[in-house]
Parts: structure tokens; sequence; C-alpha cells
């Protein structure tokens, strides 16, 4: 069956713009009307009723769907998107993914969406398949933050850059024995973002020849406390990294509470680092990879509030820039080895 995507992709326009065209709406030029009509005609595409969800403004209202609300990552998105929006007179509502997986079924399809929202905003979801399809066919503005989906409009940090940015400042430190703790296995989130900062820090690695040891790599689900019992684990093994590289702040926070319960101190027996710059970075003395997850709310508010005013934009992969903070977290390798430091205490 034809979808409203196949004709976006035929022509190379949004579905914003060929649900426009389609209804014969302004902000469509003529060329791009007759060649979305000709596609959709070759096609055999019939617009379904749901369709007149898309609106130019009809609601004033974006969906924010995201995983928690918990995590400062998200909600640092959803004030920067809410701050664009509401300048421009759209009210926003969250939708939270549920626990249960199988309440998730048809979440871009469910008709609250249609009927509330003129646009939708999905942050750093661990979309399945179907979801995907979905979010591509919505006949209305859509825009994620965090890993592309082919498709649709995607904006986010290059995490396998800036993981990579992590794991080298403490390489130039003179670090080799260097642990990970990673978030692959966060329920609902984007999963490919935990994975390509692991996959990046075993890369490093391997570039300078080392081979990280199993008990290197431990489990934190970018939260605090798993990062702390997975931490504490690694800097008891016998051979304990010297520096350990967070894939977040809140994780490192973790491992700089579980240095401290052991014994050891921060940079002179264990390096760390983390990526995000969250609120209370500074004040831990914590090193890090900053993003600027406010601005990739904006970003992607702007970009579905272009299509809502009738601008034609080409799907687009926009990657925020990010930087090197340096704190009183890392420092040189230190001389005795960080296990042997932490059994003698």
């Amino acid at each position: 069956m034809t979808s409203i995507h196949d004709v976006a992709r035929r022509t190379g326009v949004s579905t914003a713009t060929v649900s426009r065209a389609l209804r014969g709406l302004p902000n469509v030029s003529p060329q791009t009307r007759e060649l979305v009509q000709a596609a959709a005609t070759e096609l055999g595409y019939v617009p379904s009723p749901s369709a007149s969800g898309l609106s130019g403004g009809r609601h004033r209202a974006v969906a924010l769907v995201i995983p928690s609300t918990g995590r400062w990552f998200y909600n640092r998105v959803v004030e920067g998107a809410d701050s664009v929006l509401r300048a421009h007179g759209y009210d926003t509502f969250l939708v939270i993914l549920a626990a249960n997986p199988h309440d998730r079924e048809r979440l871009f399809s469910n008709a609250l969406l249609r009927k509330r929202s003129d646009a939708v905003i999905a942050l750093g979801i661990d979309f399945t398949v179907a979801e995907k399809r979905e979010l591509r066919e919505l006949a209305m503005p859509a825009a994620v933050v965090g890993s592309a989906v082919p498709g649709v409009h995607s904006v986010g940090v290059d995490d396998a850059a800036a993981a990579t940015a992590a794991v080298e400042h403490l390489l130039e430190l003179g670090h080799r024995r260097i642990g990970h703790i990673g978030g692959e296995t966060a329920y609902g989130m984007d999963r490919s973002v935990g994975e390509d900062r692991s996959t990046a820090w075993r890369a490093a690695l391997a570039r300078h020849g080392i081979t990280p040891a199993a008990s290197w790599h431990g489990l934190g689900q970018f939260l605090m406390p798993p990062a702390k019992t997975a931490a504490i684990e690694m800097l008891r093994s016998p051979d304990a990294p010297t520096a350990v590289f967070a894939g977040s702040d809140e994780m490192a926070f973790g491992v700089l509470v579980a240095a401290a319960e052991l014994g050891l101190r921060v940079p002179e027996d264990v390096s760390v680092i983390g990526i995000d710059d969250h609120d209370w970075s500074e004040s831990y003395g914590l090193t890090t990879v900053r993003q600027d997850p406010y601005e990739q709310g904006r970003t992607a508010a702007r970009t579905v509030l272009d299509e809502l005013t009738g601008l034609e934009t080409p799907i687009l992969t926009r990657r925020s820039g990010f930087e090197l903070v340096l704190r009183r977290s890392t420092g040189p390798v230190p001389s005795t080895p960080t296990g042997a430091r932490a059994t003698d205490r």
C-alpha cells in the first residue's frame, strides 16, 4: 500500500509538504505542487482522512515524546524546544513512553497526537522498526533529537567523536588502563548512543595497541546509582583501571562517589571524565565533553516550525558541536596501580 512517505521519497520533499500540496494549502510552489500531484498519481496514493491532522497551526501545539522525565538531558532538550515554540505562539505537551513495551504499539499513529498537535519532536528514543515507519509516515512535521532516523529531520551530537575526545584526553595524560561505564542497557532510551560511545572507547584504545580487560567495562544505565555499583566492582578488581570514561556525567558522578567510598583520591589515584557538562558537573569538578541539549531542542523546534510555516526543507541530520572542558577530576597516571591502593586502604 502506497503511503505519504513513498510520495515524499519520490519527490524529495517532506511528508508535510506532500500533505499541503495534495490538500491545496498555501506555501507550496506551483512546481512542487505539480511534482507531488504527479508522483501521487503515478504511485496510486490516496490521502487518508487522518491526514487532515496536519495543520498550518490549527492546534498551536507540538508533542514532545520522551522516554522519561527523570533525566537531565531530556529536561534540557524540552526546555530548549519549549522556549522557541512558545515564542512563536505554540504550546507543548509531553508524551511519556510507557514502561511496558506492549503499550508502545502504534505510538506515533496514535489518534491523540493527530488530534492535539501540529508537529512531533521525539527525544532519544530506542525506536522499533515499526515506530520509525510510523514517524516517517506522520502527516505532520517531525524531528528527532538523538540518533538519526532515515527520512526524518534529526538533531544531535556525534556520539562517537565526543567519546573519542574523552578517551584521547586520558591517553594524552599517560593512562593506558582506561575503564568505561556505559549506558547501553537503559530501557526506552536510544541504545545507539551508549553503543556508539562504548565502541568509540574500544576503538580509541585499539589505535594505541590496548586491549581492555573484561573488568574495565561496566553498565550504568545512564544513571548515578547503577553507575556507582558498576564502578565499585571495577575499581576493586586486581587489574583496576587508572582512569574511567563514563558515557554521561550522571554516570561519572556515580564513579566519583564510588572512588570516595573506596578511599581513592580523584585524580591522584583515578581520573574520571564524562560527557554532557551537566548542571552539577562544575560543582563536582568533573572534566567532561560538553554538549548543548538546550540548543539541540531549540534547533529541533525551529526545524518543525519551518515546515509549519510552509518552508520546503530537505530532510537533514544536524550534528551539534562539543568541546572538552578541563576540571580537577583528571590528571596524570598514578605511580601506584589503582587496584593495589584500593586493596591497601
